[in-house]
């Protein structure tokens, strides 16, 4: 077993997703710090709080800078980030007399809360299009399966006919309002970070709102209207998001998994999973995901819900708890967006439609 399934090579093509987590990925992390510092060193220019030369030297200096990873492993297990690492190191190429100028008026949380709100963004684009996808999907499912009778069952009872229309359709309005929940909360996340040390933005006196706008623009995200150190609710909404997409997703996998059960038989699944003990057997891997990263999801929300408690202007103990939650509820999400097309494409309804 791994400590993770989401990125071990041997469970990763299973429950991992290689789009969303190029969206964390080590790599990407640095180049989100990097953009940061660029983004912060030019709205410093431009409001005269650090010199033309003092802006060339920063800019040049992150230019195709490559941090020591081993050295910034170290800073973390020392200052519990990798910031202070990381801009020791980025103020080292930087040179005499401009090294106090890079990462000026700013924090640590600035620049890593700023990252994440970068991930989240490419995930949230990621998240729309398949999820867009799905809808697609499905009603393209409904549209040639309306008909198909079923009987409908209530606490895993017979009750009375329905079709597959009906059934199909408690499977799509879901996700439709998920959609629109998850474009709200995208835009509610992907919001720049500039608090300085204790939230405030003291440290650029009168110019602190034109320099997150300035800092805003070069990174494309949205302007803060206060430093959000402390107030964690949109993340805990974005996480709440991807829970809710996973479990009608879940619903969706549970189903078809009833519905191909032997003895039961309304679908047929192609591609079915092996047995190494029955050779008859042909499991329905994806449905079953489907009902894991459902499951998986629902549990992290509380875990996000604790994340809430920051103490005073700052927390190193909840802060951290998101760090090791929300990036694997991503990966959950989209590894659930991924095998439900697959899903849909293995499936095949029996029967004589009620139209012919």
């Amino acid at each position: 077993m791994s400590v993770s399934l989401f990125t071990n090579p041997m469970w990763n093509g299973l429950f991992g997703d290689e789009d969303v987590q190029r969206a964390f990925s080590l790599e990407t992390t640095l180049d989100h710090y990097l953009a940061y510092e660029v983004a912060l060193t030019k709205a410093l220019f431009a409001h005269s709080l650090v010199s033309a030369e003092a802006k060339d030297a920063v800019l040049c200096g992150c230019k195709g800078f490559a941090p020591d990873i081993t050295r910034i492993k170290a800073g973390v297990a020392k200052d519990g980030l990798p910031i202070p690492a990381f801009i020791k190191q980025l103020r080292m190429r930087v040179g005499e007399p401009y090294a106090a100028e890079c990462h000026k008026t700013s924090t640590s949380q600035d620049v890593m809360d700023t990252a994440l709100a970068l991930a989240l963004r490419k995930t949230s684009q990621i998240l729309q299009k398949r999820l867009s996808a799905v809808i697609a999907a499905l009603e393209t499912v409904k549209s040639a399966n309306a008909d198909y009778p079923l009987m409908g069952r209530t606490r895993m009872q017979a009750a009375l006919p329905i079709t597959a229309g009906d059934r199909i359709s408690t499977w799509i309005e879901p996700l439709k309002r998920h959609y629109q929940r998850l474009n709200d909360v995208a835009a509610e996340v992907a919001v720049l970070q500039f608090g300085g040390p204790v939230g405030t933005s003291h440290a650029q006196g009168e110019h602190a709102v034109a320099i997150a706008a300035h800092m805003a623009a070069e990174l494309d995200l949205r302007v803060p209207e206060h430093s959000w150190h402390t107030q964690r609710d949109n993340m805990v909404d974005y996480a709440n998001v991807l829970s809710m997409i996973s479990g009608s997703l879940g619903k969706i996998g549970t189903d078809i998994t009833l519905m191909a059960q032997q003895g039961l038989e309304e679908i047929k699944l192609s591609g079915g999973g092996r047995s190494s003990a029955m050779a008859h057997k042909h499991n329905p891997i994806n449905a079953e995901l489907l009902v894991t990263l459902a499951r998986y999801n629902s549990t992290q929300v509380s875990a996000m819900h604790s994340a809430l408690v920051h103490e005073q202007e700052r927390s190193g103990a909840a802060w951290a708890l998101e760090w090791m939650i929300l990036p694997g509820m991503c990966i959950a999400t989209g590894a659930g967006l991924q095998s439900a097309l697959k899903l849909l494409k293995q499936t095949e309804w029996i029967g004589t439609p009620l139209s012919d």
